[in-house]
């Protein structure tokens, strides 16, 4: 057992100032802020850390509580400085004459009106026929008194609040929080109450040694802090790709070992070379301006004439392909609006354009944009993986294959197809892999149908296919919300394993 004295010489000096303050009053139950108060510290953070490497040198007990209290949270607070949605809605509807859901709606902002008449119903005040109602008055304004009062009442311990009101507004966003609290204390063991105070002088320690303290003389009267060369080191953090960039990267290598060339292209494209060129009649859903972010600068860009009128004529009657096209009307006007791609098929289709009799394999994974609302397996702007293959005797064995091929690479080995439909491929497929006993979709993929590939001067059959990288992501990474990418989580991304 090392000698007091030894065990005085290891502590550095901010235990040396708990433990002499401590010793003025050996069997007492040391307070944090009595710590505080006597060491003469302001940042509670030293004084825990000094009770830390006391009681691990076995001079002090920590003894530690942990309590739930109950505060107010954002909503909670603008609460209590205006008032209670459903407590300005009785307000309004007590002293309106004939109430009706059009004048609340002339009252109140949307974003109020909507959600307070589901709180007014919850309440025991009626709607029908457009018309508000309640028996009780006073019970109502009683439950909104009481909900006031419960949030006027915060910060309250957990084990002290109300029931049915914790109950009640847990269930509502950002009113109030839980927050645990750690009370800690500290004593004196039997060997720290033997320590000398005299000995617990402080001094000046030294960490490091370096070629300006061996110069002067300083070092002759420091102190040379000891460590423990037996403790467990902290793991070394060391840099890496982020999750997505290390998939993209691994699809890439995937492609080019199968012999694919990259294709990497602009993301503002046209209307025309965007929707036209591939078969999408101008009437179809994916126009409508929930699904495409059309541009303001560039408005319009301009295509050739002759380009339009091919479109034109394919669409309206299916040109020289022998389809019947579309039917109705074709604007070169809409051909010719600027537009932030929805695809990358836009960037194949020109590849194949500007070299219609070249045999090719080329892929692309790059990002796209859709005016898509963000939950938790959508969003705005995402990558997509496609690749296509243009050669005399390509068919459709060769594209299943060749997707069977790709996946297994991935580490899917079992891949299966079924028939779909989408507007410029014929036939249409639908790819799902096995992944924890269930088939997932994937992507699609088929064959460009001849009224996109005749008009270009297209010779020989297109197999094209394309997927979602963030969707693939999430499998991989075994994700259920895709938000979770583009969170800087520093702590998620680190716990990531090497893709």
């Amino acid at each position: 057992m090392p000698r007091i004295g030894m065990v005085a010489e290891t502590l550095v000096n901010t235990e040396r100032r708990m433990l002499k303050a401590m010793l003025v009053n050996p069997g007492h139950a040391w307070t944090l802020d009595e710590i505080l108060a006597s060491c003469d510290w302001q940042d509670q953070a030293i004084a825990v850390g000094a009770g830390l490497g006391l009681a691990d040198k076995g001079l002090v007990t920590a003894i530690e509580s942990v309590s739930t209290e109950v505060r107010l949270a954002a909503n909670g607070q603008t609460a209590i400085q205006t008032g209670l949605l459903e407590g300005r809605l009785w307000d309004w509807l007590s002293s309106t004459e004939h109430p009706t859901i059009n004048k609340l709606q002339d009252s109140f902002e949307k974003h109020e009106s909507g959600p307070g008449v589901g709180l007014l119903k919850k309440l025991g005040i009626t709607l029908d026929s457009g018309t508000f109602s309640f028996d009780n008055g006073d019970a109502v304004a009683d439950e909104i008194e009481a909900r006031q009062n419960f949030l006027v009442g915060l910060p309250v311990k957990f084990t002290d609040a109300d029931k049915t009101m914790l109950d009640h507004f847990k269930s509502r966003r950002e009113f109030i929080e839980l927050i645990d609290i750690t009370q800690r204390s500290w004593s004196l063991t039997e060997t720290g109450s033997t320590i000398a105070p005299k000995s617990l002088v402080e001094t000046t320690s030294i960490n490091e040694i370096t070629p300006e303290l061996l110069q002067s003389e300083s070092w002759k009267d420091a102190e040379f802090r000891r460590f423990d060369v037996s403790l467990e080191s902290a793991t070394p953090r060391s840099g890496k790709s982020h999750p997505m960039q290390s998939l993209i990267e691994r699809i890439r290598h995937i492609f080019l070992e199968m012999g694919f060339s990259e294709l990497v292209e602009d993301y503002v494209q046209t209307a025309g070379w965007n929707m036209d060129a591939l078969f999408i009649p101008q009437d179809h859903p994916a126009r409508e301006m929930q699904d495409t972010f059309y541009l303001d600068n560039p408005k319009s860009i301009e295509l050739p004439e002759d380009l339009m009128n091919t479109w034109s004529s394919i669409h309206q009657s299916g040109g020289d392909t022998g389809s019947t096209g579309w039917g109705g009307d074709f604007s070169k006007e809409i051909s010719q609006r600027g537009l932030l791609r929805t695809h990358t098929t836009v960037n194949t289709i020109q590849y194949l354009a500007r070299n219609p009799e070249q045999a090719c394999r080329v892929f692309t994974v790059d990002r796209v944009f859709r005016k898509e609302a963000i939950d938790r397996t959508h969003l705005p702007e995402f990558h997509q993986i496609e690749g296509i293959i243009m050669e005399e005797g390509a068919n459709l064995q060769m594209l299943v294959t060749t997707l069977k091929t790709f996946y297994a690479k991935m580490g899917y080995p079992e891949v299966r197809v079924r028939p779909a439909y989408f507007p410029y491929t014929e036939p249409s497929l639908e790819i799902e892999v096995k992944w924890r006993g269930k088939w997932l979709e994937l992507g699609g993929a088929g064959i460009f149908r001849p009224e996109v590939t005749e008009p270009l001067g297209i010779k020989h059959p297109v197999l094209a296919w394309g997927m979602g990288l963030e969707r693939l992501a999430m499998l991989v990474l075994g994700l259920d919300d895709i938000r979770q990418l583009y969170i800087s989580d520093l702590e998620w991304l680190r716990n990531q394993p090497l893709i």
